[in-house]
């Protein structure tokens, strides 16, 4: 069951740029920042919508979730058109801004959920035991009466979320969740969402320029370009379109020469230690890894591709983004 339809939609802006020395009024350009959108996402679906900045991407969500007014097409999210249902569509959608917060800055906390009980009208046991949930989920227990502005920046994301999924929405939207985060606070943010989306089957799009977190969370990706849907399918498909090339690294007891590597293989070297980069559908890795092995005594090997950040670089290279 889709729970967003998307239908050729389309958003433009009319923008003054600042007025020339001789001229009276400002110059108008029309920008299109959606261009014919079209898709949709099943009641479940955990969907990364990725792109690169000023793809379309917060337009897209600002339209999703009714805070802007598309200039044509259609969006049902739930049944409900969001731009003019919404009362009724924000009691069924939670949003976290990587950057902004809805949460009061110098209250404690808990004042803050207390609040949104009563923006939401929620019945008080459903309340209490929700907000027992997430707070043990997220670890929040000991940090409910101190004020968002004491909080880290991980502790901080952690109570947005929190206060965004208190009413228990059918719809999240996700931006930038994960920026400015450790380590450890995004693999923890990271098995939350995957936990939320299963047990709640919280429907949840997200968009990131964080490819680590799309590469963790999300089996779809959908991408953004020029105000066009350039790709919807799975993130495998997507990155084997654009993963041409292998590495291999290799360190020998003594300096070795590697004279009889085809020349579609680049070789660089530092001392004993050698770098291979090669295509796999020209060069057979077997082959290669044979040879490398009879060339010498080897200290230290290891194969790697190219990490999910250069290939998206590469896509948006390729896609003239």
């Amino acid at each position: 069951m889709n729970y967003i339809e998307v239908e050729n939609l389309c958003k433009s802006f009319t923008v003054r740029r600042k007025r020339e020395k001789g001229h009276l009024f400002r110059e108008k350009t029309t920008v299109q920042a959606l261009d014919h959108v079209s898709f949709s996402v099943r009641q479940g679906e955990l969907v990364g919508y990725i792109g690169p900045n000023g793809a379309g991407k917060s337009t897209t969500v600002k339209i999703l979730s009714g805070i802007l007014t598309p200039s044509s097409g259609s969006v049902h999210v739930g049944g409900r058109v969001p731009w003019t249902d919404r009362k009724a569509h924000a009691q069924h959608i939670g949003v976290v801004f990587g950057q902004r917060s809805q949460l009061w800055w110098d209250v404690p906390i808990l004042d803050s959920y207390l609040l949104l009980r009563d923006i939401y009208r929620l019945e008080e046991n459903a309340w209490k035991t929700r907000l027992d949930e997430l707070t043990e989920k997220l670890k929040l227990g000991e940090l409910l009466r101190t004020p968002l502005r004491q909080l880290s920046l991980g502790q901080r994301m952690r109570a947005e979320l929190c206060g965004s999924l208190l009413h228990r929405p059918e719809l999240l939207f996700l931006d930038e969740p994960t920026i400015g985060l450790d380590a450890v606070s995004k693999l923890s943010l990271r098995d939350f969402l995957r936990e939320e989306n299963r047990d709640h089957r919280t429907t949840i799009l997200l968009t990131t320029h964080d490819m680590e977190d799309v590469a963790a969370l999300c089996s779809r990706v959908m991408v953004l370009g020029h105000g066009k849907l350039l790709f919807d399918g799975g993130l495998t498909d997507l990155l084997s379109r654009y993963d041409r090339e292998r590495v291999i690294e290799v360190s020998y007891e003594r300096e070795t020469v590697l004279s009889g590597l085809p020349n579609r293989c680049t070789v660089t070297q530092t001392g004993s230690r050698y770098r291979v980069v090669y295509d796999p559908e020209n060069v057979s890795t077997a082959w290669l890894l044979e040879y490398l092995q009879g060339a010498g005594s080897i200290r230290e090997l290891t194969a790697q591709g190219q990490n999910i950040d250069q290939l998206i670089a590469q896509m948006y290279r390729e896609m003239d983004l």
